[in-house]
């Protein structure tokens, strides 16, 4: 399977030439079609005998891609997008065709060196000292399960008494929280934010010492700020929250996923104040950072207790056990990895970092002109004003059912990509602008529609 045939070289050049038209030109929108349709379409594709590579090739180009919706087109406004650079998708074929593995140090030195270096500017960005460091994982869920599974693991050198751990967040808090908690079986103290649906240190400083007076047996070893929700880019106020979790002695965590890769824009700075308190963050690079799926930067302030907590020991695995190596894989819970912050880092490195700022407060300008134009559109209300890249607006009159025909209607005539959402309990739209190719005119074609 390894010889390079001549039909090796001629779907490797079919790989590149669809690979270029790609780059080269502007996405489709495309999307989904059922099982049985794409059954219709393809068959069974795992056979004995095996298709070919340029009959597989060609299923997937002609049949399997265009039942997948691009992520990275301009008018995908949907969840949060992803909008690689041109850089970052070619550097994402040399990582696979270089069959690099970015465990250890000793396997991949090369690669390591140059994530951390990636990982280095976004410490930097939150002003966190020179010692922290991290890992880039799969995406934001594991890298908030790690880092409080790394928390947990520090308060349990603390207290031996404990009969119920407790993870302490905003209501609004993604659900990866959520998630995270029922992983770890523990229970979360979600707590309602009192100033426009960001949290502060009052509501949380009062709920977790009413909690603990209650619970005295029950911890709260964890405090999670959120740095840009997911639906309304809602940033809590993370200096606040910093001073209650230190003052109880809790680990102070902050969720980035999407939010803070604002920090890079000079003009958006003042946003994350706070930020260079925490103990542990994350941020996905292939949210707003113009890097491929999928890769979440997870850093630590103390990267020694991420490495205690998540350390795997095995006789085959002494080998890389060198103190004075970086190992990826101890920082999270994985051990294999790619690295996956290799596209990111080229796409950083090749650009620079004023490019990169430029870009980030490109896509903020343009979520302020959305939301011009639905403050001037007749049928439309916008429910707040923008503080990063998401703008959120209700149709005067549409229950939830309307909003989800006018969404599948939209995606059918191939104009765009916009899912319905909710915000205390109602039915609202949203845009998630973080692509820096949408334009004006994309978002009026959009409106148009309402």
């Amino acid at each position: 399977m390894h010889e390079f045939t001549p039909e090796v070289e001629a779907l490797a050049h079919q790989v590149l030439e669809y690979s270029l038209d790609r780059l080269k030109n502007d996405p489709p929108l495309d999307g989904p079609k059922s099982a049985e349709e794409l059954y219709a379409l393809v068959g069974n594709t795992i056979t004995p005998a095996g298709l070919g590579g340029e009959k597989a090739m060609d299923l997937f180009k002609d049949v399997l891609a265009k039942a997948c919706i691009s992520t990275d087109h301009p008018r995908y406004l949907a969840f949060i997008p992803s909008a690689p650079s041109e850089y970052a998708n070619l550097f994402d074929l040399v990582v696979g065709a270089s069959a690099l593995y970015g465990g250890s140090w000793l396997e991949g030195a090369g690669a390591v060196f140059a994530e951390n270096q990636a990982l280095r500017w976004i410490s930097d960005l939150a002003g966190l000292p020179q010692s922290a460091g991290g890992v880039f994982v799969q995406g934001g869920t594991m890298g908030n399960l790690s880092a409080l599974v790394a928390a947990r693991a520090h308060f349990r050198t603390k207290r031996t008494d404990v009969t119920q751990w407790v993870v302490a967040a905003s209501a609004e808090a993604h659900s990866s929280i959520k998630a995270a908690a029922h992983v770890m079986d523990i229970d979360t103290l979600l707590i309602e934010p009192q100033l426009n649906g960001s949290l502060g240190g009052a509501e949380a400083a009062l709920a977790i010492d009413q909690y603990h007076q209650a619970n005295p047996s029950h911890q709260v070893f964890a405090l999670v700020a959120t740095a840009g929700t997911t639906n309304l880019g809602i940033i809590d106020q993370l200096a606040s929250l910093g001073d209650v979790a230190h003052e109880r002695g809790i680990w102070f965590h902050i969720d980035g996923a999407y939010g803070l890769a604002a920090l890079c824009a000079p003009k958006s700075r003042y946003l994350f104040d706070g930020v260079e308190k925490a103990d542990s963050l994350i941020v996905d690079p292939h949210k707003w950072l113009f890097a491929p799926f999928d890769a979440c930067a997870l850093i630590y302030r103390n990267p020694e207790l991420g490495k205690k907590a998540h350390l795997q020991h095995a006789a085959y695995l002494e080998t890389l056990e060198d103190e004075s190596e970086w190992n990826p894989s101890d920082y999270a819970i994985h051990l294999t990895r790619r690295a996956r912050g290799l596209p990111f880092w080229f796409s950083l490195a090749a650009h620079g970092t004023t490019e990169y700022a430029q870009a980030v407060e490109d896509t903020m300008e343009m979520a302020r002109t959305a939301a011009t134009m639905i403050r001037n559109h007749p049928n439309l209300e916008l429910v707040a004003e923008p503080t990063l890249s998401v703008v959120a607006f209700t149709r005067t009159g549409w229950n939830t059912a309307q909003y989800q025909t006018w969404s599948d209607k939209l995606l059918e005539d191939q104009i765009g990509f916009v899912t319905p959402s909710a915000h205390h309990g109602a039915p609202i739209l949203r845009f998630a602008i973080v692509n820096p190719w949408t334009k004006e005119s994309d978002l009026a074609e959009i409106l148009a529609t309402l």
